[in-house]
């Protein structure tokens, strides 16, 4: 075998793995580099083909950045707390640190062999009690402190009680959930269950009742995106909304710089506008509306306070605290079914259902806070309660959504818009003039709205106000595989666990389920079960697996330090991430989050910078390729037999009309049709049992159970064609492409190239093994290049030609170019130009294939090794060698091929040095044998020259 790449990574990896090559130490007289991928929750099934595609990119720019000088830093670690290990224990009774420990395992050798060059030395996995014991540190920052609205920051919650007891809350500006007023007397009076009722409106990590997508099935609380179509993603169980008390993070003081330093950061504009659009800033006020009959104000916040005349209803969300003490007695049963009905809903479910109206009216009415008039006040599940005030003042004539509400239930829609017909459609422009609105009429819409909120604000009924969409982000998780958190009760008051007692270790609990009191698989445990526990009891819920992700970046700047969560020098040197890779679907969760984590730490000085990631770049998903078997809908055969039939022998419609062979064949199996023809529905098969679209029935038939007696219709050709699909690569699709068995069939270093070369890194592309072929054979080419036919390492050592250094400076200047722009498949494109050229050239001198060699390094880096080896580099590696250095004298022509017509024929060609002024080129071309053939003893009229062009003799 003349390139036994087999071999070749087998020798390299171990010989990095021993040699440590990749171990990294701070080091003063470099630049630093700091590339970092998302890291990986380690799963059972380990990593599929698209998996890669990221850390393969990323990897290739570290070695790139290593050839330039720089002092990388390239880790990889383990986001090892996860929902799935869990269910998997509950499933098995499995430890899921067991499980953990044995997927780290499959994904550690998984990507040694792909040849990355991570420093292994600092591996970090969220679920070692040596990492957590930090998260739990931070944490406990977090519930000791609190947002400065003054100073723009976090400052220690011990000032906060100082500021109390010297002046209570005069002149307090701080970030908190209402707004409370109490003198320094006052507080001091304050009971300890007082005193922190108060503080837990201000700390940054703080209990509350919040509305959870609770999740009676999995004994859990969902996030957000772990919700679809109103089940939990993971085994589509029934979500509903649930008030329970919850630890939450108070993002929301951050919702402004969270907002504003995204100008400062190398994201895409699409990632920079979905957190824009999450954060939701907007500039309105917050008004009042008095309930009639009641000593109760409800509040709304409202983005058109110039529409205050407009309002002809009001909406509160179903789990409003005042909907049961307003709703009448003649509505109270709807109301109540309503309400129950809501909670059954996800909140992504309620808020984008927007065609189907729904809602009950209370029987009660607000007071309008202007005209006095009586306002409706209805419940309808598009209103949140945990968004703003989970209340609305619904204005149908400018706003849709309470347009189509009206409509559907008969509620005036009063018209506050001059010249502007609304009896289609709201309008919801921010231009035109005010009407029927008594001191507004006639306004501009810009100008009645600054006026409506001087009114609102003279007549004591609310205040202009900046609000965010942003929500605070619910922490608890009542699981048992996450981090445990740093409190303990005492009198049912939060206390923080000092930190000499940190980690707070998770104990062994005989079942991974809720108690059958509902309270968290934790709250089996005993006091004897933790190897420390306090006062009266601890946590019984653990943290989310956002709160590892959220600071791991600085972790691995110092992974083993055990008196720091990272050492400042260390910090210091470091510093942010440049580049990141990873999906953008992180954009509203982690991303956000570990934003949100950084500005805090820098906030608190354990930091110098307050974004955790300069540039991101968000590689797109390698798509699988499914395959399907088609089977005749059940009802329409004789017998409890699955049959499956051809995809060619399908009509447009997907139906199936037997032929008389066909029924022969059916029948002497057994089966009889009961229609002429007959629906095929398509369902997944394993692609490992389909090649080139031909089905192996055998290998299907004993797949499952179910289709061993299956009957199966071929072709013509007595072969079964499947059908195809892309899709999101899946194993419930069962079309994942492991890397294992073509790093095994092709190697790692052609795996690495192929998946670049399919395309940008940031698009999605289908996975097609058609052309790793081609990439295959360029490596064999290249290795060809540099031995002789009984496969000896040969290589000329005299000087290069002129045009083997042409296409070797060439090809520097596009790949150093393509890469400083992260153009990673357009290298592998201008490496196999360069190799077809040096092979036409039979270019295989010494200093170009070194260059070459190194080149290549961070694409196929085994490979690059054994050259660079063999090279005569006996010491060291490739990937601390120099990146070649492009030289532009080598790519500029010295001379040019002129086309030398008469009259504006083209006669003849002659080359001259482009050195040479037009005079003297005249001169030489006259003086020629060619020419004097064509000037036929004439003297020519004018000889005209254009330097690097042409040369035209007018006769």
């Amino acid at each position: 075998m003349d390139y036994n790449f087999q071999a070749i990574e087998e020798k390299w990896r171990k010989l990095w793995s021993t040699n440590q090559v990749f171990r990294v130490e701070e080091d003063a007289s470099k630049p630093k580099y700091y590339v970092l991928d998302m890291f990986p929750y380690p799963s059972g099934a380990g990593l599929h083909v698209g998996h890669p595609l990221g850390y393969i990119a990323s990897d290739i720019y570290a070695r790139y950045k290593k050839h330039k000088g720089f002092n990388v830093l390239h880790p990889m670690g383990y986001d090892s707390f996860g929902l799935p290990a869990e269910q998997y224990a509950i499933q098995t009774g499995q430890h899921p640190a067991k499980t953990t420990a044995e997927n780290i395992e499959r994904y550690r050798d998984q990507l040694e062999k792909l040849g990355f060059c991570y420093d292994w030395s600092r591996e970090v996995r969220t679920s070692s009690p040596d990492y957590y014991k930090w998260t739990q540190w931070i944490f406990k920052l977090l519930f000791n402190s609190y947002y400065d609205k003054a100073a723009d920051k976090a400052l220690d919650i011990n000032e906060l009680i100082k500021r109390f007891e010297g002046k209570g809350t005069a002149g307090l500006e701080a970030e908190g959930e209402k707004e409370l007023t109490f003198s320094a007397e006052e507080w001091k009076g304050y009971d300890e269950a007082k005193k922190e009722n108060v503080l837990q409106n201000y700390r940054l990590a703080y209990l509350a009742d919040s509305w959870v997508n609770w999740c009676p099935a999995l004994g859990t609380v969902l996030a957000n995106d772990e919700v679809v179509n109103g089940v939990s993603e993971r085994g589509g169980h029934p979500v509903e909304q649930k008030l329970m008390r919850q630890w939450s993070m108070r993002i929301k003081a951050y919702a402004e710089r969270l907002l504003q330093d995204l100008e400062t950061i190398d994201w895409t504009d699409s990632i920079k506008e979905i957190q824009r659009n999450w954060i939701g800033k907007s500039k309105g006020a917050s008004v009042k509306f008095k309930v009639d009959g009641f000593d109760k104000e409800v509040e709304v916040f409202t983005t058109r306070p110039d529409t205050i005349y407009g309002v002809s209803f009001m909406v509160l969300a179903p789990e409003h605290p005042y909907v049961k003490e307003i709703t009448t007695d003649d509505q109270r049963n709807a109301v109540e079914l309503y309400v129950k009905q809501a909670a059954m809903k996800s909140e992504r479910d309620r808020q984008s259902d927007v065609k189907n109206q729904s809602g009950e009216f209370t029987g009660a009415y607000a007071i309008h806070p202007f005209s006095g008039k009586k306002i409706p006040i209805w419940i309808g599940d598009y209103v949140l309660a945990s968004y703003g005030t989970g209340a609305v003042m619904a204005v149908p004539c400018g706003d849709q959504r309470d347009y189509d509400f009206a409509k559907h239930f008969g509620i005036d829609i009063p018209n506050i818009f001059a010249d502007v017909d609304i009896s289609e459609a709201a309008y919801a422009e921010k231009t035109g003039k005010i009407a029927n609105s008594d001191f507004l009429n006639g306004l501009e819409i810009p100008d009645a709205l600054q006026k409506a909120i001087e009114a609102i604000e003279e007549k004591g009924i609310g205040k202009g106000q900046i609000n965010y969409r942003l929500r605070d982000a619910i922490f608890s998780r009542q699981r048992y595989w996450g981090e445990p958190f740093p409190i303990y009760y005492q009198n049912e008051l939060p206390k923080a666990v000092s930190d000499e007692n940190l980690p707070i270790e998770l104990p062994e609990v005989d079942k991974y389920l809720p108690t059958e009191a509902g309270d968290p698989p934790l709250a089996r445990a005993n006091k004897t079960d933790w190897k420390q526990s306090f006062g009266d009891r601890m946590e019984y819920n653990t943290m989310p697996g956002w709160a590892g992700s959220s600071w791991y970046f600085i972790r691995y700047m110092d992974p083993n330090n055990s008196e720091a969560f990272a050492d400042p020098e260390k910090i210091k040197y470091w510093q942010n991430v440049d580049l990141y890779m990873g999906g953008a679907e992180h954009a509203t969760g982690h991303l956000l989050y570990a934003r949100f984590w950084t500005k805090f730490l820098f906030d608190k000085g354990l930091i110098p910078f307050n974004e955790p990631f300069k540039k991101m770049i968000n590689q797109g998903m390698i798509l699988g390729r499914s395959s399907f078997v088609y089977r005749l809908d059940i009802e329409a055969v004789d017998v409890k037999r699955s049959v499956f039939v051809s995809q060619d022998l399908l009509d447009e419609n997907g139906n199936f009309t037997a032929s008389q062979d066909q029924l022969t064949q059916l029948s002497s199996e057994g089966v009889s049709l009961k229609a002429a023809s007959i629906q095929a529905h398509g369902l997944h098969a394993d692609i490992a049992f389909v090649d080139q679209d031909v089905l192996d029935i055998d290998a299907f038939k004993n797949w499952r159970a179910d289709y061993a007696d299956a009957v199966f219709i071929t072709n013509e050709d007595g072969k079964f064609i499947c059908g195809h699909e892309v899709e999101k690569m899946s194993k419930s699709k069962f079309n994942v492409q492991t890397p294992d068995e073509l790093v095994e069939k092709f190697g790692a270093d052609t795996l690495r190239m192929y998946e670049m070369f399919l395309g940008p890194v940031e698009q999605s592309k289908p996975w097609d093994t058609k052309g790793i072929n081609g990439v295959h054979n360029f490596l064999r080419k290249l290795w060809r290049l540099c031995h002789d036919s009984d496969n000896n390492f040969s290589v000329r050592d005299e000087k290069p030609s002129k045009e083997a250094m042409k296409t070797l400076h060439k090809t520097i200047k596009r790949i150093e170019d393509d890469l400083e722009r992260f153009s990673f498949n357009t290298v592998v494109s201008t490496l196999m130009i360069c190799v077809n050229e040096l092979n036409d050239q039979k270019a295989n001198y010494r200093d170009v294939i070194d260059a070459l060699v190194r080149l290549l390094s961070p694409y196929a880096p085994h490979l690059a090794e054994e050259l660079w080896e063999k090279l005569g580099h006996d010491a060291g590696t490739v990937s601390k060698s120099e990146f070649p250095r492009y030289e532009e004298k080598y790519v500029v022509e010295s001379s040019h091929d002129y086309p030398v017509s008469f009259n504006g024929k083209m006669r003849f060609k002659a080359t001259f040095d482009l050195s040479l002024k037009p005079d003297e080129i005249k001169k030489e071309v006259l003086a020629m044998e060619a020419a004097q053939k064509w000037l036929d003893g004439k003297d020519p009229k004018k000889v005209i020259v254009v330097p690097g062009k042409i040369i035209n003799v007018v006769i």
